[in-house]
């Protein structure tokens, strides 16, 4: 287990064998997900540009449809598994 320190601007300096063994380069964007009880890591991947013509349709559901309230609630219980697995 590495450790580090705070700066007084907030900054914390992630050790080398980390950022080799995850390929993070100078000028890496991360993105930072509060955990409660500790703060996770995740470089920010870049999206291809793409349009709405380009993604609509792909996905051929049959049934009714979702209402954005239902997709919330399921992408969150979604979260909430992945990230209780790993306490």
């Amino acid at each position: 287990m590495k450790t580090t320190r705070m700066s007084s601007k907030g900054q914390v300096i992630i050790p080398k064998t980390l950022r080799d063994a995850h390929h993070w380069k100078e000028g890496q964007e991360l993105i930072a997900i509060d955990m409660g009880d500790g703060i996770l890591l995740k470089p920010k991947k870049p999206f291809a540009e793409t349009t709405l013509d380009n993604v609509a349709g792909c996905l051929k559901y049959q049934g009714t449809p979702k209402s954005l309230e239902d997709m919330e609630d399921a992408m969150r219980q979604g979260v909430e598994e992945l990230w209780n697995g790993h306490s």
